[in-house]
């Protein structure tokens, strides 16, 4: 399999390192990034995961340049094709797919700084693609009318991992330094994020110590809001949001309610609830629909705040704990993975 990603693999562990790798373990799988050009540098960079899963970076400057390097990487006859973003279009006339799978995790035609051109190539990948997916059911619905063979695949959870949050793991330093209660984000900080939103529920409640933890991304450090009690603790590895996630008192979605987030379906959703945290959101389409029986909802700071005080103020709510036992039963990476694989398996054969 060939996979073309427009993350990095080793940016934020999320859709696409969950499910690759899973489909790793019985296929030999290359993965290649947008291009990463490095004047310095004579070659691309090719590193192996494990045995059967490597990622490419290629040292181009375009991803059409990058149909020149891949002799020396893969052949043209390769079983499957795998798109998370239909800038890689270009690249499919060098490759001779049996089967060509789009997954569909965003609307990323909607991102900041996106191309004009991506329209149009994801309408020409939706015309050749053999199966798609989609990352959450906004997508789905959108998606639904372009193609004949699409399928919903929320995004999941890794449940063990995440549940670890409830034991007896320790704190790491920088967090454990903190003054609580905390309120606390993690994931990738980018134009999705309400930072106005968060700048005035910081304001409006100086005895909570506001948490986010992730990488910056297309905006820069000018544009975070500064109070003395939002902290900014950077990108962590996957293997360590766990100890992260247990010193939150409250878990937070502060999305903006913008293009960006249209379609968005948030893993860290089901990765809160894995951690038995309370959730507060901002109402994410998707979020709304499945999950407002246990998230609270929020339109404004002030909605916010009070939020954060009633999940302060009483245990967490035995119901809303079985409510999100009931929806973590219900998925897995695992299960995600093998439902695709069948659906793929009736493609190849169709």
């Amino acid at each position: 399999m060939v996979v073309f990603c427009h993350l990095r693999w080793d940016f934020v562990y999320q859709r696409p390192q969950h499910i690759i790798s899973r489909m790793a373990k019985d296929q030999k799988v290359l993965l290649i990034e947008e291009p990463w050009f490095r004047e310095h540098e004579a070659t691309s960079r090719l590193t192996a995961i494990n045995p059967n899963l490597h990622i490419l970076q290629p040292n181009v400057k375009s991803i059409e340049d990058i149909a020149a390097i891949l002799p020396n990487y893969v052949g043209k006859n390769v079983a499957t094709g795998w798109f998370y973003s239909a800038s890689f279009v270009p690249l499919l006339s060098y490759f001779e797919f049996d089967t060509i799978i789009y997954d569909c995790m965003d609307e990323l035609s909607l991102f900041k700084g996106a191309p004009e051109k991506l329209i149009e190539q994801e309408q020409f990948l939706m015309a050749n693609a053999d199966v798609m997916f989609t990352g959450g059911k906004s997508l789905y619905e959108s998606k639904m009318m372009h193609h004949d063979n699409v399928h919903c695949f929320p995004s999941s959870v890794d449940y063990d991992h995440f549940a670890q949050a409830q034991n007896g793991i320790a704190l790491p330093q920088d967090i454990a330094n903190i003054k609580g209660p905390i309120a606390g984000y993690f994931g990738v900080i980018d134009e999705r994020i309400n930072l106005d939103m968060l700048n005035d529920v910081a304001l409006l409640k100086p005895d909570v110590s506001f948490v986010m933890i992730g990488p910056l991304a297309k905006i820069g450090e000018h544009d975070l809001p500064r109070q003395a009690n939002i902290h900014y603790l950077g990108m962590k590895d996957y293997k360590e949001l766990p100890g992260y996630l247990k010193a939150f008192s409250v878990a937070l979605m502060p999305f903006a309610l913008n293009d960006a987030t249209k379609y968005i379906s948030p893993t860290k959703s089901l990765e809160y609830m894995a951690a038995g945290k309370p959730i507060i959101s901002t109402a994410i389409k998707d979020v709304v629909r499945d999950y407002s029986t246990c998230i609270m909802i929020v339109e404004s700071a002030d909605e916010f705040a009070t939020a954060i005080d009633a999940a302060f103020s009483v245990a967490h709510n035995a119901i809303i704990e079985q409510e999100y036992s009931n929806i973590l039963k219900k998925t897995s990476w695992n299960a995600t993975v093998e439902k695709m694989r069948a659906l793929i398996k009736t493609a190849a054969r169709s």
